[in-house]
C-alpha cells in the first residue's frame, strides 16, 4: 500500500516490518538498523547478498555520536556543510551497529536526509532505520513511490509516498581511511563540492568485489535490456537495422523513434540530468527494444556519478 501516513510507517517499523522510504535521493527499503531480523528482512527482500553493506540513517548529526567512535576533523566540517543531505560519512561503528549491517566491516556508513518526509519518520523513532534503496538488487535504483511499488510492492507492508527524489542519484560516500579523505562513491554532492570544503580528495575506483562501502560493486544499478556505452554516432552505426532505444545527454535524433529516445537534459544541466537518470532507465527498459545506447557525459559536476551509473548498468562500454 502506497500513502502518506509518517506515524504509519513508525508503528510498522516499530513492529519489526520494513517499507518503503522517501529521501532527496532515490527511495530507501527501511528497517530498525539496531535489529538483526529487520536487517535480515531487507536482505531477503532486495535479494541482496550480505557481503554488501547498508547505509545507517539518522535526524540529527548530533547523533552521530550515539553510533560512530570517532568522528574526524574532515567529517565534522563535511557534516557542518552537506548534511542533512546527499552525504554519507564512513566511520568506525560502536558495537551497537549490528555487524550485519556492515558486512562485517568496523566502518558504518552513516547518512542524515534531507526529505521532510525521512526526517519526520526518524524524529519519531527511537533507533536509526538501515536503508538501502528500494529495488531488487542490482537494478535501477527507484525515484517514486510506483517504482517501488513496481518492484517490491508485494514484499513490503507499505511505502510512504513523498513524491519524486529531488536528487536522483544516490548519496556521495566519503571515507578516512589513514586519515585521508577519500570518495568511495561518487553521488548527490560533487567532488568539486567536497574538495571546496576539505581540499584534495581521493577518488576510489567504482568497484570492488570485497566493498568496503554501500553500492561499490561493479555491476549494478542495470536495466534488464543490455546498456552498451560508447560514441551515440559509432553506436548507431553499428546497430543499423537492430531495434535500439538512445540514452543521451542533450540530443535527439531523428532516425530513431521518439519514444524510443530519452535525453537527460536538452538545456546540458547536470542536476536535471542527475534527476532525471534512473527513470530515463526505467522507461527505456520497459520498450519494445533489444538493447540501449548511452553515451557518457562530461567528466565534471554530476556528471562524474551519472557516469559511474552508466558505467555499471552496462554491459559493454
Amino acid at each position: 500500500m502506497i500513502g502518506k501516513d509518517i506515524a504509519h510507517a513508525a508503528a510498522l517499523l516499530q513492529q519489526g516490518e520494513v517499507i518503503g522510504m522517501p529521501t532527496e535521493t532515490v527511495y530507501g527499503l527501511a528497517g530498525n538498523a539496531l535489529d538483526e531480523a529487520s536487517v535480515a528482512k531487507i536482505f531477503s527482500i532486495k535479494q541482496r547478498p550480505s557481503f554488501d553493506p547498508l547505509i545507517v540513517h539518522v535526524a540529527k548529526v548530533q547523533q552521530l555520536e550515539n553510533w560512530v567512535k570517532n568522528i574526524p576533523t574532515a567529517a565534522h566540517l563535511l557534516a557542518e556543510k552537506f548534511m542533512p543531505g546527499a552525504l554519507t560519512l564512513l566511520l568506525e561503528k560502536k558495537d551497537l551497529i549490528p555487524d550485519l549491517v556492515t558486512a562485517g566491516s568496523a566502518l558504518v556508513a552513516m547518512r542524515i536526509p534531507a526529505h521532510p518526509m525521512a526526517q519526520a519518520l526518524l524524529d519519531m523513532l527511537p533507533f536509526p532505520l538501515a536503508a538501502p534503496s528500494a529495488n531488487p538488487f542490482g537494478y535501477i535504483s527507484p525515484t517514486s513511490a510506483a517504482h517501488v511499488a513496481q518492484q517490491l510492492g508485494d514484499r513490503i507492508p507499505y511505502i510512504l509516498d513523498g513524491g519524486l527524489c529531488s536528487i536522483g542519484l544516490e548519496s556521495t560516500i566519503v571515507g578516512f581511511p589513514e586519515g585521508k579523505a577519500t570518495i568511495f562513491r561518487k553521488g548527490g554532492i560533487t567532488v568539486e563540492a567536497i574538495e571546496e570544503v576539505i581540499g584534495e580528495v581521493v577518488v576510489q575506483s567504482h568497484s570492488s568485489s570485497n566493498p568496503q562501502a554501500p553500492g561499490m560493486l561493479k555491476s549494478h544499478y542495470a536495466p534488464r535490456i543490455p546498456l552498451i556505452l560508447g560514441e551515440l554516432d559509432v553506436l548507431l552505426a553499428q546497430y543499423r537495422g537492430k531495434r535500439i532505444g538512445i540514452l543521451s545527454f542533450q540530443e535527439k535524433f531523428a532516425e530513431i523513434p521518439s519514444e524510443s529516445q530519452f535525453a537527460l537534459s536538452s538545456s546540458g544541466d547536470y542536476t536535471e540530468a542527475a534527476r532525471n537518470l534512473f527513470s530515463a532507465m526505467r522507461y527505456l527498459d520497459q520498450q519494445p527494444i533489444d538493447f540501449i545506447l548511452a553515451e557518457l557525459l562530461p567528466e565534471k559536476d554530476l556528471g562524474r556519478a551519472i557516469n559511474d551509473r552508466l558505467r555499471r548498468a552496462s554491459v559493454i562500454e
